[in-house]
């Protein structure tokens, strides 16, 4: 990190900092892997900070992942202004993007499909956020499909929800070369199966 990086991370409030600290070493590490000592020294803080903003790890992790998910929500804001009112222009657009993401040499999988495997507890107050993220997002997918007169819209959102969580899991495990153009491919497939 150079030094403009430095000053303008010690300018940020100090929530702020813990905030982008855990997103960062959670996302390239993982939840269990890293402990607060490691977020606050990244943070330049200390423990009572955290723990005054933070009443626990766990918090911290819930908090972080909210973040993840309305950063992920931003998308349909985008997809409808680069396809008004063309729901179909707007499905393909996102499965596309999500190939585009899930194919991309820096993705480590979806933060939230992470956190939902490092945390087996299902009263993790994580778990609530992520499943509403996934729950969330299958619904405007099921929306999307269902305006643009696909023949079965719950069904589309499930195959293409599936494809695109095993495709997160190939890249991290067998690689990404040619990953991105074989998603959309089998996704324009899938969009194409379901047309009425």
């Amino acid at each position: 990190m150079d030094t403009s990086d430095t000053d303008a991370a010690q300018s940020m409030p100090p929530r702020e900092r813990i905030l982008a600290a855990a997103a960062d070493l959670f996302y390239r590490q993982g939840i269990r892997a890293i402990g607060v000592d490691a977020i606050v020294e990244q943070a330049g803080t200390n423990k009572m900070t955290l723990y005054r903003h933070f009443a626990s790890k766990d918090e911290l992790v819930a908090e972080y992942l909210q973040r993840e998910a309305a950063s992920a929500d931003r998308i349909w804001t985008d997809l409808a202004a680069r396809h008004p009112n063309d729901p179909l222009a707007q499905l393909r657009a996102w499965f596309r993007d999500m190939s585009d993401h899930a194919s991309s040499a820096d993705h480590r999988g979806c933060a939230l499909a992470n956190a939902a495997i490092e945390l087996p507890e299902e009263d993790h107050p994580a778990r609530a956020v992520v499943r509403e993220h996934k729950n969330g997002t299958r619904d405007r997918v099921v929306k999307l499909a269902r305006a643009a007169g696909m023949t079965e819209p719950k069904m589309l959102a499930d195959e293409l929800f599936l494809l695109l969580e095993g495709a997160r899991v190939t890249a991290q495990s067998v690689g990404r070369e040619g990953l991105g153009a074989r998603l959309v491919r089998m996704g324009e497939a899938m969009i194409a199966a379901h047309r009425g």
